[in-house]
C-alpha cells in the first residue's frame, strides 16, 4: 500500500453546525466559508443560532445506528475493502459516526473513496427495510491523508479506543503495529 487515509463521516442530523464539538464548515452571514475545529486547532465555542438554523433545515430526524446496523456497516466496509484491494487497518462504528483507517495503491481520489464507502454502507442498510425517511449520512466527511508512520499508529489507536462504539475491528497488522 503506497497511500493511507483516516476517514470519518457522521450520520445524518448529528454533530450539526454550531453544536459543541462540531467539525466542519458552514457559510457565515457574509457568505464566507468558515471551517471550525480543524485538525490540530483549538475547538470553537458553540454557536446556538447556527445550530438552530441547521435543525430547522433538516428534512428528517437524526439517524443513530443500532447494534445490528453498526455490525452491517462494519461487515460492508470489510467487504468493500476486499473487493477494491484496499487494506483496512482499523474500523469503528459509533451510533453517530464511522471511522476507518485504510491503505490503497495508485492514484486514488479521496472524495471518490469516501462516496463509495458511504454508498455501499447505505445499500446494505437499506436492505432490511429500516431505511430512514431521508438518508443515512450527512454530506461530506473527513478524508485525512496519513503520510507518516507515527500518524498511522495514532489513527489506529484513536479508532481502537472509541468510546461507545457499536463495533470496533483491527487488522492483525494493526494489532502488531500498536502492540
Amino acid at each position: 500500500m503506497d497511500r493511507h487515509w483516516f476517514f470519518t463521516w457522521r450520520t445524518y442530523g448529528t454533530w450539526l453546525p454550531g453544536e459543541d464539538g462540531f467539525v466542519g464548515w458552514y457559510r457565515a452571514r457574509d457568505g464566507r466559508r468558515v471551517t471550525d475545529n480543524q485538525f490540530g486547532q483549538p475547538t470553537t465555542e458553540p454557536i446556538p443560532a447556527l445550530k438552530q438554523y441547521a435543525e430547522a433545515v433538516m428534512t428528517h430526524e437524526p439517524v443513530l445506528l443500532t447494534h445490528p446496523q453498526g455490525t452491517a456497516v462494519l461487515d460492508e466496509l470489510l467487504r468493500t475493502c476486499r473487493f477494491r484491494n484496499w487494506k483496512p487497518d482499523a474500523i469503528a462504528v459509533i451510533p453517530n459516526h464511522v471511522h476507518i483507517v485504510f491503505g490503497g495503491t495508485g492514484d486514488l481520489e479521496p472524495s471518490d473513496l469516501l462516496a463509495e464507502l458511504k454508498s455501499y454502507c447505505s445499500r446494505v442498510l437499506n436492505r432490511p427495510a429500516r431505511r430512514p425517511k431521508g438518508w443515512w449520512w450527512a454530506d461530506g466527511g473527513s478524508k485525512r491523508p496519513i503520510r507518516e508512520h507515527a500518524d498511522r499508529l495514532a489513527a489506529i489507536q484513536y479508532v481502537r479506543d472509541q468510546s461507545g462504539a457499536i463495533a470496533v475491528w483491527l487488522s492483525e497488522d494493526a494489532r502488531s503495529l500498536i502492540g
